[in-house]
């Protein structure tokens, strides 16, 4: 069986107790290579481009430059770095901010060790990862006005699409062809008049949209 490559993963938080934990933990992963560390946002910025991480994974709330300002810089200046905002928030507001700045995935402080590795593995995959206590805390806050202009088969869709799943693994999942599967995606941005999959995306955390494949996103794929 071929192993996987290492993923270079760099850490930002500013509080040491926490990221001196966090690259511990993630040290004992033979597939994870805690590449460099960074109190600052600032200085996560200059350390990624001497070792150009495959994931960032970084705090919200942090001194001088906030972790959500940071995204877009990083997104600027490094568009293949995937990053995953780590934080003790669950307000939608942050959330979905961090999305709308270009984050790949959100996951809160409390969740196990298993989970943030799943989420690194999922983003440097190219998809998105929002662990299950991200959706719990929006479906809390989900106000109960007004009503849902999407059909069940359309929610699957907008779960699988935030999901970070490909027209390919959404067909494969929901037993459609490819072709059906980019139709439904080009139907839901009609309808919801959204034309991007970031907007997409926070159509879902502002309705508490989620799909059972979020927060677990290891779907079969075929090959």
């Amino acid at each position: 069986m071929t192993e996987r490559p290492k993923i270079r993963v760099l850490l930002i938080d500013n509080h040491p107790l926490v990221l001196d934990g966090l690259k511990a933990v993630l040290e004992t992963f033979d597939h994870i290579e805690v590449a460099g560390t960074a109190g600052l946002a600032q200085t996560g910025l200059d350390i990624a481009r001497q070792i150009q991480p495959q994931v960032v994974l970084m705090d919200i709330n942090m001194p001088k430059l906030s972790g959500i300002d940071a995204i877009e810089l990083f997104r600027n200046e490094f568009p293949e770095i995937r990053v995953v905002m780590l934080s003790m928030h669950d307000s939608r507001e942050y959330i979905s901010s961090s999305v709308m700045h270009g984050a790949a995935g959100y996951v809160l402080k409390d969740v196990s060790t298993d989970e943030i590795v799943a989420a690194i593995e999922t983003v440097a995959d190219g998809g998105t990862y929002f662990s299950s206590g991200v959706f719990d805390a929006l479906m809390g806050e989900r106000a109960e006005e007004g009503s849902d202009p999407l059909t069940p088969r359309e929610h699957d869709i907008l779960g699988l699409i935030v999901a970070g799943r490909s027209n390919r693994e959404i067909a494969e999942v929901l037993g459609i062809s490819s072709a059906t599967a980019e139709t439904h995606r080009k139907n839901l941005k009609k309808k919801l008049g959204i034309a991007t999959t970031a907007g997409l995306i926070r159509y879902a955390l502002d309705h508490g949209i989620a799909s059972s494949v979020v927060g677990n996103p290891r779907l079969p794929t075929s090959g």
